[in-house]
């Protein structure tokens, strides 16, 4: 198991901090930096910025969102990203979510399985550079009867193929998933939970490719904390909790509170939404079981980490990427210190 940190949005008061954080980071042998993107700071720019002042970290789209790009647009940033980053880039690929696609957008938010498997295709071809043709539900390149004809992705990326990531919650999403591209992005990833929530449809999606989970790449972002009151170090993170499994989407069309029902917290996860979207967010938080946050994040001593580690690994993580929790800078690069230190006592590297 390998170790990635993932710096989420830029813009939040961090900017200075976060780039310091991915320095650090890559002193200290971290795989990948992932950055973020929805309606403020867009991925692309952040990590070139990264990536032109570290020298052997990956930097990774966590993910780029589909409504935001054409297809061929993606496949040039990616092959961009890897020619300035020396071959370290990592393409990560998501379809957002109904208000965002659909408000920011203008992109309606309709079979986005099938949308992503069409726009996986496309990027395919463009990035082996062949000339680009595609007749699809929702491209069709060139158009017809116009002045358009088949192109060829100009530049040279450093490597032959560079790695296809897809943020995936649902079973569905998760099985096309581990059909379609090299990793999984996922959250909320409880080890316990991790064979019928993620493992199972993700190895399904490999079958039907005639493969297996053999490297595959499986990459929750789990959140980090030190200190020794557990309960304190969750109550920190209630916010964040409520925020996706209360908040994140509409009534009914939130990805996050059906993969926490699906974790067994059925009745939890309806008050939560309920509390948030009726705007009482203090009461979402509160509403939040402490279970879900433990079972789902990186809290307490380095030792409890590790042996939390240990169970990640052993739930099938093959990149663990943290976020450390921190008011401060120091208290940031201290989590990530911490993180290697549990990451070799847990022997699991």
């Amino acid at each position: 198991m390998r170790l990635g940190i993932n710096l989420g949005y830029w813009g939040a008061g961090m900017d200075a901090d976060n780039l310091a954080v991915a320095r650090e980071a890559d002193k200290l042998g971290y795989s990948v930096c992932w950055a973020a993107e929805a309606y403020g700071s867009d991925a692309a720019t952040v990590l070139a910025w990264v990536a032109a002042q570290t020298e052997r970290i990956d930097v990774g789209s966590a993910i780029f969102q589909i409504p935001a790009r054409t297809p061929a647009m993606t496949a040039m940033t990616a092959a961009t990203l890897d020619t300035l980053s020396g071959g370290r880039f990592r393409l990560g690929l998501g379809v957002s979510g109904p208000q965002v696609s659909e408000g920011w957008y203008g992109v309606r938010f309709d079979k986005p399985l099938a949308r992503t498997r069409e726009y996986v295709e496309i990027i395919r071809k463009a990035m082996s550079r062949e000339r680009l043709t595609h007749e699809g539900q929702n491209w069709t390149l060139p158009l017809p009867d116009g002045p358009g004809k088949p192109l060829k992705l100009t530049v040279h990326p450093v490597r032959e193929y560079i790695p296809l990531y897809i943020a995936a919650i649902g079973p569905k999403n998760l099985e096309q998933t581990g059909e379609i591209a090299d990793g999984a992005l996922v959250l909320f990833y409880d080890p316990e939970h991790a064979e019928e929530t993620t493992l199972s449809p993700l190895r399904a999606g490999r079958e039907k490719a005639g493969k297996d989970l053999e490297g595959f790449d499986v990459v929750p972002t789990v959140p980090m904390a030190l200190g020794d009151d557990v309960r304190a170090l969750a109550d920190q993170f209630r916010p964040y909790t409520a925020l996706y499994v209360g908040g994140m989407g509409s009534a009914k069309q939130n990805f996050y509170n059906k993969l926490a029902q699906r974790m067994g917290y059925e009745k939890e996860a309806a008050e939560i939404q309920e509390k948030y979207l009726s705007g009482d967010k203090e009461g979402a938080a509160a509403a939040v079981p402490h279970e879900l946050i433990d079972s789902t994040a990186l809290l307490g001593p380095v030792e409890r980490i590790a042996d939390r580690m240990q169970a990640y690994a052993a739930a099938g993580v093959t990149t663990l990427s943290l976020t450390p929790a921190g008011f401060t800078l120091e208290e940031r690069l201290a989590g990530l210190r911490a993180g290697v230190e549990a990451l070799e006592r847990a022997g699991v590297a």
